[in-house]
């Protein structure tokens, strides 16, 4: 195992090194750039602004020093938001991402587990068939939907959560948290309720299962004990792209109830053409993607002990 460990951390080095690469190139190769706007600059303010910044210099010449930066910790600095550069504002912001797609995750996980567990035990009665009816709500209504909606019920019509801020900031309320987790934990709560409910339906008719029955184990034995951990399999591999998904995806329900994660960079960025900016947010993202992919395959390991890493 140790050694799969360090093969496979040695190992993202390279992806990491190829998705830096390809944004790097992507951003800088599209027409426009961070400096043209409405009003074009003079060519001299221009010339002087690409040379600050190194704009001037041939691409493999900007790469080679964009990637000396990298190594340094460096992300560069903002085209946009000249006061700060790209490492304060991902850094004061992706606390708040990760908050918040944490929360979301853990709601997901603990209705989903246990309302897929309940479907599945309880197969074609009601406890079967409201969980995967808001299960498919959730796969079929967009986050830019079900965010407003929360919005009109909770908040302008029974007034019972504060309609946006964001509680980490020191001066709103916890209950700012409420709707956007719910909002974000929706979609991720119907994916783990369906795998759960198919997976454990697939455990439950086991020959090993059939034995712990025909021995005289209790039914709570049986399930919690035995059937979910087998079942627990295909959860544990969607969690590593989930979670990582579950943070780009925060990035509607930012905007929709004013949360100052990465989202807002993320989407402003692009408008902005803030190559810098754009850049550390897809290395930030890709970072927890590759991690998170890497800490599901031992967790894979540890579940299912036919699983060997060599």
């Amino acid at each position: 195992m140790t050694k799969y460990i360090i093969k496979r951390l040695l190992g993202m080095i390279p992806t990491l090194l190829i998705i830096i690469t390809l944004s790097f190139f992507i951003v800088r190769i599209a027409p426009g750039g961070p400096f043209d706007g409405e009003r074009a600059l003079p060519e001299v303010v221009k010339k002087n602004i690409e040379a600050k910044y190194h704009f001037d210099e041939p691409l493999p010449k900007q790469y080679a020093r964009y990637m000396l930066d990298i190594l340094r910790g460096d992300l560069g600095p903002s085209y946009k938001y000249k006061d700060h550069d790209v490492n304060y504002l991902i850094g004061n912001s992706l606390p708040n991402s990760i908050v918040l797609g944490s929360m979301a995750m853990a709601v997901a996980l603990i209705f989903g587990i246990s309302l897929g567990i309940i479907a599945a035990v309880k197969q074609n009665t009601v406890l079967d068939y409201i969980p995967m009816a808001l299960a498919a709500l959730g796969l079929s209504v967009p986050l830019f939907v079900i965010g407003p909606l929360l919005q009109n019920i909770f908040t302008m019509q029974l007034k019972w959560f504060p309609t946006t801020g964001w509680f980490m900031d020191g001066q709103a309320p916890w209950t700012t948290a409420v709707l956007p987790v719910i909002a974000l934990s929706f979609a991720y709560y119907a994916d783990i309720a369906r795998l759960t409910r198919s997976s454990m339906l697939e455990t439950l008719r086991s020959d090993y299962i059939r034995t712990a029955k025909a021995k005289g184990m209790k039914n709570s034995t049986i399930i919690f004990k035995h059937a979910m951990k087998g079942a627990m399999l295909p959860v544990v591999s969607y969690l590593g792209p989930a979670f990582a998904g579950i943070l780009t995806g925060s990035i509607v329900v930012e905007q929709v109830f004013i949360v100052p994660g990465l989202g807002k960079f993320f989407v402003q960025s692009s408008f902005n053409r803030d190559y810098t900016l754009i850049v550390g947010v897809v290395i930030v993202y890709s970072a927890i993607l590759v991690v998170m992919n890497f800490i599901v395959d031992i967790i894979y390991a540890q579940l299912d002990p036919r699983i060997t890493y060599k």
